[in-house]
């Protein structure tokens, strides 16, 4: 004869198969992230020790990377052979991911930048990915964030207008499966909106002197 559980066995047993997914999901999360670190290391995409140097030629890239060969060796003071070298270096080992334009946004009829904030119903491994590869499927998604905290996915989303926005909303996004809620906040002014990275604060000690040819020119 079966036993029939008790409302409190009940929520009990819910919240069992919760933690059990989040857990699951944590679980896969945390051995992905290591084996994209370890295939980074060998690839190019794991820290790198970088010299003064490197870090100068990065910073001015950064703020213009249409700067020719030649004015960016003087620059650093590197011989064009010397700069060249480096950014070969700084290329293959995935420092330097691409080079591309920044395009002004609204210029283009782009006028309204979103933050959605996106809550998974369940944290099974194939919702999870399937979610995943969804957005990066979704030109609107410029970024995709995984958070700590009440929610679990943060997108940062650029339409048109707000009927654009609507239609992302409705048509697109929620019916992705295993979504369960989502919360939109339109950014009303858009204060600071950089690429470049703090360069010259980044590494701390790992950074090292550069080294010199023969006539004294950084190499």
């Amino acid at each position: 004869m079966s036993r029939q559980k008790t409302p409190r066995q009940k929520t009990a047993h819910k919240a069992t198969d919760r933690t059990t997914d989040r857990t699951a999901h944590d679980t896969g999360r945390s051995t992905a992230a290591k084996a994209k670190k370890t295939s980074g290391n060998g690839g190019g995409r794991g820290r790198q020790t970088l010299d003064d140097t490197d870090r100068r030629v990065l910073a001015l890239l950064q703020v213009d990377a249409r700067m020719t060969s030649t004015e960016l060796a003087r620059k650093v003071r590197l011989s064009p052979p010397g700069l060249q070298k480096r950014l070969r270096k700084l290329e293959r080992s995935g420092v330097i991911q691409r080079y591309a334009a920044i395009v002004d946004r609204e210029a283009i009829g782009l006028d309204l930048l979103c933050f959605v904030h996106v809550s998974l119903a369940h944290h099974k491994p194939e919702s999870v990915e399937g979610f995943r590869d969804a957005m990066k499927e979704l030109p609107e998604v410029l970024e995709c964030h995984y958070l700590t905290g009440e929610v679990d996915y943060l997108l940062k989303v650029v339409v048109a207008d707000h009927t654009e926005l609507e239609r992302f909303l409705f048509e697109k996004l929620t019916p992705v499966a295993g979504v369960d809620r989502v919360r939109t906040s339109i950014v009303l002014n858009e204060i600071k909106a950089s690429t470049a990275l703090p360069i010259g604060t980044a590494g701390g000690s790992r950074a090292r002197p550069a080294t010199k040819d023969g006539n004294g020119v950084d190499t």
